[in-house]
């Protein structure tokens, strides 16, 4: 095997402290989650500080030696384990080779609203903030699945969102599940999390955005709505069964449907979140509001790695 794949064996102290953080007790308890897979693991290295360890399935490290250099390069240790071992640190039913144990990435609402990070993702304890304006944000009220709030994470970062917020009763952002749909964009964005829905939309409203939310049933049509897109908007996102019950639509500014011309009875929710958010990012760069470039977003394409299940 070549020097630069000569991986360290993990001691049975690190092994049992990873395999803790697939409950969700032990994640909060200690501040970390999991990362699986390529690209999530890539997109954390990235940012120095994010991640504590990087596990390797010993049969697939040859595939994996850029990660390794990467991880090297900023002083990640490197394990080999086992299949076996690889297992006990996954919910996958065939995991993918690649684990990292990662710090704790969101922010309080109150650094979102005031603050920025040099990079969004540095962990807490090692983050430096400066002044930043937030014209683009999604909030999740009560979403439960978790491949829907990773793909909602994934969507606002394509569409270069400033944030997405979980609300109190949503699923644990770092749920791996979350981790895996959202294919590295927890690491590219603000995600603010466990924050009441009326204090979220209270924030965003206070900086200056509009509020939209989602209604299939009653909302105003979203293409009647062109003019006011280009403004600094919070999209409000219902629970997938129920939606967004009465008393949270009356803290909107405006209540919005997905027109649907075929024959399909709703979308799902990640879906509509794109929808939306791609619909505000096109308008707000053609009117200056986005902080980042002028160019409309593209399309997402398909995934080179597909979110595990």
């Amino acid at each position: 095997m070549p020097e630069s794949l000569m991986l360290e064996e993990p001691s049975q102290a690190v092994l049992r402290d990873a395999r803790k953080l697939v409950r969700s007790k032990e994640r909060r308890a200690a501040g970390k989650f999991l990362a699986e897979g390529r690209q999530a693991v890539r997109e954390a290295l990235k940012v120095p500080g994010v991640v504590e360890s990087l596990f390797l399935r010993w049969s697939s490290a040859r595939d994996n030696v850029d990660l390794v250099e990467l991880a090297r390069a900023g002083g990640v240790p490197v394990y080999g384990v086992s299949e076996q071992n690889l297992a006990t640190m996954s919910d996958t039913v065939t995991p993918q080779g690649v684990i990292a144990v990662c710090e704790e990435v969101d922010i309080s609402l109150s650094e979102l609203m005031g603050t920025k990070r040099k990079n969004p993702a540095v962990p807490k304890k090692k983050s430096k903030h400066q002044r930043r304006d937030v014209s683009l944000v999604v909030i999740c009220a009560q979403i439960r699945d978790p491949g829907n709030a990773g793909t909602v994470i994934r969507c606002a970062d394509a569409f270069g969102a400033d944030a997405v917020i979980l609300s109190s009763d949503s699923v644990e952002v770092y749920n791996p599940k979350v981790v895996r749909a959202s294919v590295g964009s927890l690491f590219h964005l603000p995600i603010v999390r466990d924050v009441p829905l009326e204090q979220a939309i209270g924030a965003c409203r206070a900086a200056g955005m509009q509020i939209l939310a989602t209604d299939g049933d009653a909302g105003t049509d979203l293409t009647d709505l062109e003019a006011d897109l280009g403004e600094p908007t919070a999209w409000v996102m219902g629970n997938e069964a129920w939606g967004l019950p009465s008393e949270s639509l009356e803290l909107a500014d405006h209540t919005v449907a997905v027109p649907i011309y075929g024959q399909a009875e709703s979308l799902n929710l990640a879906t509509a979140a794109a929808i939306c958010l791609y619909a505000s990012a096109t308008a707000q760069r053609a009117t200056g509001q986005a902080a980042s470039s002028a160019e409309q977003p593209s399309l997402p394409v398909a995934d080179a790695e597909p979110a595990a299940q």
